[in-house]
């Protein structure tokens, strides 16, 4: 068969040329499955085996948020006592907090401005069903300026049953220990005072949601507890209670919903 200048023959080319094609056509199709593979989907739930947990919107934080409680995404056991927000800027009259689901605001009352000017509060309705709630606030400044904002969080009332029971009791003991609040998340009823001592040797401290801000019930932050310190509280509210420990934030939380 005749050579080129090269010393390749027409079928050499012809060989190099197909060998070339296939290639080419092998990467087209890797690209096209690797593209349709990490295209995102949007969905209203997420699916782990039979248990669906819910998708929260991405939230919107106006000018001077600094944190809330709830979180945005955290999923409760009960209605929150409060829903509360915090700012590092004092907020003025015309600042707002509606929380909804389906359209429908579960806020009852006026919204109120801390004494400090920086968080505001609204209650919720303790009959509020399961689901997502939209909280959206309008914080205005002393300016008259205003900003909006907005997060998401869930009720999940099915919780409960991974609570421990305390109910029906007048007083009731919280040990802080091993790094822990034993024990933890817990259900108790209205009117129950909540004792907690200090196992440890290092301080704790018995601080209300959120971190650092501590303004989700005012009056249940502790001082620094050395070993064999106590704090208690008395609930009256029905409603969850989110708190923590403010020297170990990451790892001491725990909730107590009052029935």
């Amino acid at each position: 068969m005749p050579l080129d200048g090269r010393g390749f023959s027409v079928l050499d080319w012809l060989i190099a040329l197909v060998v070339a094609a296939g290639i080419a056509a092998a990467g087209w199709y890797v690209f096209i499955k690797e593209d349709k593979t990490t295209s995102p989907t949007s969905t209203s739930q997420s699916t782990t085996g039979d248990k669906q947990t819910p998708s929260f919107a991405t939230p919107k934080r106006s000018a001077h948020f600094e944190s809330s409680t709830p979180t945005h995404a955290s999923i409760l056991a009960a209605v929150p006592v409060d829903v509360v927000i915090d700012f590092n800027f004092d907020l003025a009259e015309g600042s707002t907090i509606k929380i909804t689901k389906n359209g429908k605001d579960y806020g009852v009352g006026n919204t109120v401005i801390d004494s400090n000017k920086l968080a505001m509060r609204r209650q919720m309705d303790k009959n509020a069903p399961d689901g997502v709630y939209t909280v959206e606030y309008k914080a205005c400044w002393p300016d008259g300026s205003c900003h909006d904002g907005h997060h998401q969080f869930a009720i999940e009332s099915k919780h409960q049953s991974n609570y421990q029971d305390m109910r029906n009791q007048d007083s009731v003991t919280i040990r802080l220990s091993d790094i822990r609040f034993q024990p933890m998340d817990i259900l108790i009823s209205s009117g129950t005072k909540v004792t907690w001592i200090n196992d440890d040797e290092v301080p704790h401290y018995v601080n209300t949601d959120s971190h650092p801000a501590h303004t989700h019930v005012l009056d249940l932050n502790s001082k620094a507890l050395s070993k064999g310190d106590s704090f208690s509280y008395t609930f009256t509210k029905t409603g969850a209670y989110l708190y923590h420990c403010s020297a170990h934030a990451a790892d001491m939380t725990a909730t107590i919903v009052v029935i």
